[in-house]
């Protein structure tokens, strides 16, 4: 974004989407035996707006299977400008043909490691802000 379209405050739908199809790196929030988890994640946007993540068995998978009730985060920090996105959703497995999905999409692996099931977040609500950067404390440092 350059410097004289940067607007603080509530960022539109689309703008949303946008911000989430130019990154790649975000963090999902779960429910798991009565926990509340969060973990980082790769993922990409498929033509219909969902996030698709690719996972092996573990306490992802098992967490959505048991209660698709999630959330899922992306920010940016760049100088002194932030831009946060949060989606809450409902997630789903998908299987058979439904999961090639993922071969349509730029998900990329970040770690070596077999993933083999495709999960999508299916949004409910998607909210975002700008935010300028501040930091008052920056001037309370000792040179």
């Amino acid at each position: 974004m350059t410097d004289d379209t940067f607007q603080p405050g509530e960022i539109s739908d689309l703008e949303c989407v946008e911000f989430l199809r130019s990154q790649e790196l975000g963090r999902l929030a779960f429910h798991l035996l009565g926990e509340v988890h969060i973990v980082p994640i790769n993922y990409a946007l498929d033509s219909d707006g969902r996030i698709i993540f690719r996972t092996a068995e573990g306490s992802k998978l098992l967490a959505v299977t048991m209660n698709d009730d999630v959330a899922f985060e992306v920010d940016e920090l760049d100088g002194e400008r932030a831009t946060s996105v949060v989606v809450r959703g409902r997630a789903q497995v998908l299987e058979g043909e439904a999961a090639y999905v993922a071969d349509t999409v730029p998900l990329r692996p970040w770690l070596d490691t077999p993933k083999f099931n495709v999960v999508a977040i299916v949004p409910s609500e998607t909210t975002g802000r700008r935010f300028q950067m501040h930091r008052p404390w920056k001037s309370m440092r000792p040179s």
